[in-house]
């Protein structure tokens, strides 16, 4: 920390030519505020903006940016805490997309595309980066489809691209189309994931073991599930959110089927879960009612009645919250065309 830290603020904002969907807090140790921006806008032509504060200037300024065809349904970082990997972002749209970080110019490296033989492309909703194997990411698509990719990352030579991928397995996950995806830290963090869908029902897999699957939850009026996260010290605990609800729903592997608790203080639909990097106790939520609420959910299984902190966006509604798995302290929204990151 610099001697500068005394005059730190509370809040940093970025106003983005775009308006903002999708949003990303870099991992690697030499990068701390730096985010990854992804555009909403409803045509074929969106933006990526790669954004870092300058933490003596106190301002955030956009590093790169590169076009990206429809919006991001969701941008991630290699999870690569040690900075030993490339310096990769990944993108799900219409495909997986890998990219390699540059200031000015951010490289494609790859587009992963399991639908070789078709014209049709099925959009991917979502995708996981897996934390303890960097070389497999996860996708959830409308076909009703996962689909588990290897990627392998050499050292660029020259110009050549050396990211590439190819389709472990993919499986039939759910009835309907899937939302979500994220891989579990539970049985040693490789080979677990759990995956939402429009059939309204979490379900959790083993990569080990695709013949089966186990259902952890059914929304009881058959409500797709939109959002899952696992908490992040906990492997037993994971939220998810219904479509337009206002409540987030937490449950616990061991008990399924039962949500242990309900967070239902958003007065419209929830957008957005993050668990906090550092407690298993802590989780924030956001939604359209312009608020980022943080929750201590140590109270379990007793009702858990309101949040220890809320933040409200004034001009708009919160589409997005991630916390900063290298940034404990900071939570970033993203609503209308801005990103705040916010000290908690």
């Amino acid at each position: 920390m610099s001697s500068s830290s005394g005059k730190r603020k509370e809040i940093y904002k970025y106003i983005a030519p775009f308006p903002l969907y999708s949003m990303n807090w870099s991992v690697r140790p030499d990068k701390r505020f730096r985010l990854a921006l992804g555009s909403f806008v409803e045509e074929y032509n969106n933006k990526v903006q790669i954004i870092s504060l300058d933490e003596d200037t106190s301002e955030f300024s956009a590093k790169s940016t590169f076009d990206h065809p429809y919006p991001t349904t969701k941008i991630m970082w290699i999870p690569d805490s040690k900075g030993i990997f490339p310096d990769l972002l990944a993108t799900s749209g219409d495909y997986l997309r890998i990219w390699r970080a540059g200031e000015p110019e951010t490289r494609m490296e790859c587009v992963l595309n399991n639908n070789k033989n078709s014209d049709f492309c099925a959009p991917l909703t979502s995708f996981d980066w897996n934390e303890v194997d960097p070389n497999l990411i996860g996708t959830s698509s409308i076909d009703t489809t996962c689909t588990i990719w290897g990627i392998e990352t050499g050292q660029p030579l020259g110009r050549v691209n050396l990211v590439a991928g190819h389709v472990k397995t993919q499986l039939i996950a759910h009835d309907k189309e899937v939302y979500d995806i994220a891989f579990s830290r539970a049985g040693g963090g490789r080979d677990m994931f759990a995956s939402v869908g429009a059939d309204g029902s979490v379900r959790m897999f083993d990569l080990r073991h695709l013949e089966h699957s186990t259902i952890i939850y059914e929304d009881p009026g058959h409500t797709p599930l939109l959002r899952l996260a696992w908490n992040k010290q906990d492997p037993n605990y994971l939220a998810t959110v219904a479509m337009d609800a206002c409540e987030v729903v937490i449950l616990d592997v061991r008990v399924p089927c039962t949500p242990v608790a309900r967070l239902s203080n958003h007065r419209a639909c929830v957008n957005g879960i993050a668990w906090a990097p550092h407690s298993s106790c802590h989780i924030c939520t956001a939604g359209d009612d312009h608020q980022a609420l943080i929750w201590d959910i140590q109270q379990m299984p007793r009702p858990i009645e309101d949040p220890i902190l809320a933040y409200t966006a004034a001009e708009g509604e919160v589409n997005q919250i991630q916390w900063g798995p290298t940034q404990p302290d900071w939570i970033a929204i993203c609503y209308n065309k801005s990103c705040e990151i916010l000290r908690v």
